[in-house]
């Protein structure tokens, strides 16, 4: 079973996972608490299929609860009304967020405040998981103790028996024959009462035995496989990597790329398992990419659209048993969280485009310029489409062909190419095409929503590299002359 660990704070709620049977958690991100965040917390609870989570609960130095302590309480609470079947666990916690930051510093890598709580989480979800170790061999000592305690008592009982025989034997010497005789026949029943009552405690003496003879094997048995759970766990510790692997999308990849990189992915990154895994088939990959997807951002699209333009580029690190869903829902998720932070859909509304117009046009941009010219190469775009010129892009040519013609055996020239029969051929259809051709970045999701302050009409990727940009076709016609005798000749 999966775990979702919480580190709850009152502008970002930090994620991390661990699954219960190799116990390493792993962040994996963050939510803004905006008021979104219960929905956020239940896709992620349906996409790891858990409804156990562990949140961390601020102690200070001295081990008190502090405020925070009581709004972590309270946000348990709401949870369990907001998410209905929710089993909430709380880990005590000191200091976790500056451990987190440390962490985050020596690996020399840039990081922003999200990233310090998501790691916060995984601190806070391994301290959990290891505790369930520990609590487990507590129980075993504690029950190992009170057996012991049991044997004392039973000698006890019968060392007080064996007393009680031997004072009544020793009173017959001080009193008179008749007297004597008297004691002697008590003293005789007393000693067969006793033998009676010897050889019944002797007997549940014996049970007793047994039966800790056999709660002592189970303890045996129960502490050598403890011992192996804990040599197991130290080196899935030591090799955390190799339960888990990166799955990367870049930005500017198709789904085409994806789809490659997934039957290519091999899982099976630790050496020393028994356990191989399969790669992803392309039944389960397309599969995976037919599937419906509960996203704000993906309604109201053409009834055709795929997931293209909708997978954010990023890497995330993925247990090796995820399924190609799992792996997708997360990419999916972190686009949304893009989407929503940085209010793409109004400030594309207030350029007359819808989302996923502005999602489209963000692909043309990112496949056509690298990040510092992308806001003036969308202020082209745009401008073409207000004038209503065509937006004549060769990115959109290449795509259509690599939906029809991917080998490029049937358009095996470029005139031929440029008049592809096809909605994403923006050469010879107007408006934008049919949908996205690639998955953008954020600086060409950003560049859409904030055009560069400029008006030309044309621009050019030189055989240099730059860019050029005209006012006029004659102008763009003389950058070609002037820049491009070889890139503009380029098969598509």
């Amino acid at each position: 079973m999966r775990v979702l660990g919480l580190d709850v704070g009152e502008k970002r709620i930090g994620v991390a996972k661990a699954d219960s049977s190799t116990r390493i958690a792993i962040p994996i991100g963050y939510i803004n608490v905006d008021g979104s965040e219960w929905q956020e917390i239940a896709k992620l609870a349906r996409i790891n299929s858990t409804n156990l989570f562990v949140l961390g609960l601020p102690r200070s130095n001295s081990g008190n609860e502090t405020a925070q302590s009581l709004y972590v309480r309270n946000f348990a609470k709401v949870m369990t009304e907001k998410i209905p079947g929710a089993r909430i666990k709380f880990q005590d916690e000191s200091l976790t967020s500056v451990v987190a930051e440390e962490r985050l510093k020596q690996r020399n890598k840039g990081y922003e405040k999200g990233e310090i709580d998501a790691e916060a989480a995984s601190i806070i979800l391994q301290d959990f998981m290891e505790g369930l170790s520990n609590t487990s061999s507590l129980q075993e000592k504690n029950s190992s103790e009170s057996s012991s305690q049991e044997v004392s008592g039973v000698h006890g009982m019968v060392n007080g028996m064996r007393s009680a025989v031997l004072d009544a034997g020793e009173t017959v010497s001080s009193l008179t024959k008749k007297e004597a005789d008297k004691v002697k026949l008590n003293t005789k029943k007393v000693k067969h009462r006793m033998k009676t009552a010897t050889k019944l405690i002797t007997g549940l003496i014996i049970l007793v035995v047994i039966g800790l003879l056999a709660t002592g094997g189970v303890l045996w048995y129960k502490d050598i496989k403890a011992k192996e759970r804990a040599e197991e766990y130290a080196r899935q510790e030591a090799a955390m990597t190799a339960s888990t692997f990166d799955f990367t999308i870049r930005p500017g990849e198709t789904i085409y790329d994806i789809k490659k990189h997934l039957l290519e992915l091999d899982r099976n990154t630790n050496p020393e398992s028994e356990e191989k895994l399969a790669n992803y088939t392309e039944t389960e990959i397309d599969s995976a990419f037919k599937a419906q997807y509960n996203y704000s951002f993906l309604k109201n699209r053409p009834e055709r659209a795929t997931l293209e333009g909708f997978l954010y580029p990023e890497t995330h690190n993925f247990y090796s048993d995820s399924t190609v869903s799992e792996i997708l829902e997360v990419f999916l998720s972190e686009m949304d969280k893009v989407v929503k932070e940085n209010d793409l859909e109004k400030r594309y509304s207030n350029l007359g485009l819808s989302l996923f117009e502005g999602i489209t046009l963000a692909s043309i941009v990112q496949k056509e310029a690298s990040p510092p010219d992308q806001p003036t190469v969308a202020q082209v775009f745009l401008s073409r489409l207000s004038n209503g010129m065509l937006l004549g892009s060769d990115v959109t040519v290449s795509y259509a062909l690599d939906t029809v013609d991917p080998s490029r055996t049937i358009y095996t020239d470029n005139m031929a190419a440029l008049q592809v029969d096809s909605c994403y051929n923006t050469r010879i259809y107007s408006g934008l095409p049919c949908g996205p051709i690639a998955n953008p970045g954020l600086s060409a999701l950003l560049a859409v929503a904030e055009p560069s302050d400029t008006a030309y009409l044309y621009f050019l990727t030189g055989d240099d590299g730059m860019m050029y940009y005209g006012y006029t076709e004659s102008e763009h016609n003389q950058n070609i002359y002037s820049h491009c005798q070889k890139l503009c000749n380029v098969s598509l």
